[in-house]
């Protein structure tokens, strides 16, 4: 079936939803498994994400695609998350969604950030090619991160989509990890712990920090708040640093 969710957090009374999207390939259609490596290393984020959303009632859940691939215009796992946001949305009835995706997976989430449920995205080292649309993200919440290490997802393509979707109507930070790669192994702990917060806060748990937050006000062509230095260690739980320019 396409779009299940794994539930790796689900509490009584579920008053907000994360659903954690994997990386994949741009093209395959070999069946995608849990145990591959895009999927295994999101499993990090869901101990932070549960600690961080204790108060809300938020359940926390891994969409697991049918194909490893993008597959060009079938866009596979798009379909696959839609699908899962109108099962949540069935099961849960209107509660916020906040899609945390990383590369494919983050494609994915701004993809369908157009979805009635979606309250809001959090994008790690997204891949966003620039014929992408950003219309889809008017009045939702986007926060990306990127390290300025990644050889396979572009950090200026990033900035790029951010900026057009601030354009379209979104409310758009973006962070810079210093160090960060694309697998998200170097400085991992601050990957999870800055996604954690950025996503509980996206679902009103708590403040964003003080630059996100200044960022997300920002409108229309305005460039700023988009390399946000991501400091280290507990301080990426505050995202304390000062904008980088």
């Amino acid at each position: 079936m396409a779009g299940v969710v794994r539930w790796r957090v689900r509490p009584g009374g579920v008053r907000g939803v994360v659903l954690v999207l994997h990386g994949g390939q741009v093209a395959s259609r070999a069946p995608a498994r849990p145990w591959q490596p895009a999927a295994v290393r999101m499993n990090g984020f869901v101990a932070p994400l549960a600690r961080a959303t204790a108060r809300g009632g938020t359940a926390v859940g891994l969409v697991r695609y049918r194909y490893r691939g993008w597959n060009g215009e079938r866009a596979d796992a798009a379909q696959d998350v839609v699908a899962a946001l109108d099962a949540v949305a069935a099961e849960f009835g209107p509660v916020p969604v906040v899609l945390l995706g990383h590369s494919m997976g983050g494609r994915a989430a701004l993809r369908c950030a157009g979805h009635h449920a979606v309250t809001g995205v959090v994008a790690l080292a997204p891949w966003c090619p620039p014929e992408d649309p950003a219309e889809q993200l008017a009045g939702r919440t986007l926060v990306t991160l990127h390290g300025d290490r990644d050889r396979v997802t572009d950090p200026a393509a990033t900035r790029d989509l951010a900026a057009r979707a601030r354009a379209a109507g979104a409310a758009v930070a973006g962070l810079e990890v210093a160090g960060g790669d694309h697998a998200m192994l170097r400085r991992s702990r601050d990957w999870h712990l800055a996604a954690a917060r950025l996503s509980a806060a996206l679902l009103g748990i708590g403040e964003p920090p003080a630059e996100v937050a200044a960022a997300l006000e920002l409108t229309g062509t305005d460039r700023g708040g988009l390399r946000i230095a991501l400091p280290g260690g507990r301080r990426a739980l505050s995202c304390g640093a000062p904008t980088a320019r």
